[in-house]
């Protein structure tokens, strides 16, 4: 059965029709040649497919695009206007924070989501004072990123290049 949807993505507007069973990573990938989300488990558990969706971050994998309509996603390559960099892929390139880069799309629409979530102030399971401010600590960051797998292991990396993006000294 299929069904009507419009999704923007990267700031294009798309209305097409869609089986009522396709998930938005396939969607992206398959209809609208949206490739920067990567298709990695597809059961939710690598962060490969990481995108910010209504401005939170989600995994499209797990997503069915009907349940979605009207909704705007962003993908790592929409973070930024065309020619510019994100803070946040500009700190993954100076910290050297990505080997193969089959996983830094998710990791970057991660990051920034992390970001988000710590500047309005939202507790994570290693936020020590749940009364202050969070920060941008080594634990509170790989906390956060913890559901985004890298297989070459810049994880040393990668911490850093989030701290750096969100502030932290």
């Amino acid at each position: 059965m299929d069904a009507e949807v419009t999704l923007t993505v990267d700031g294009t507007r798309h209305q097409l029709p869609v089986d009522t069973r396709t998930t938005l990573l396939d969607l992206m990938r398959e209809r609208l040649g949206v490739t920067s989300p990567k298709k990695g488990c597809d059961h939710g558990q690598c962060g490969a497919c990481t995108v910010l969706l209504d401005g939170q971050r989600q995994l499209p994998c797990l997503a069915l695009a009907v349940a979605h309509d009207g909704a705007e996603i962003t993908t790592a390559d929409g973070l930024a206007p065309a020619g510019e960099l994100h803070p946040v892929q500009q700190a993954f390139l100076d910290n050297d924070a990505f080997q193969c880069g089959y996983c830094t799309p998710g990791q970057i629409c991660s990051a920034v989501g992390v970001i988000d979530e710590v500047s309005r102030g939202w507790p994570s399971h290693a936020t020590a004072d749940l009364t202050g401010e969070v920060e941008l600590s080594h634990d509170e960051v790989a906390e956060r990123m913890s559901g985004n797998l890298c297989r070459c292991a810049a994880y040393v990396n990668i911490v850093p290049a989030v701290q750096q993006a969100g502030g932290a000294r």
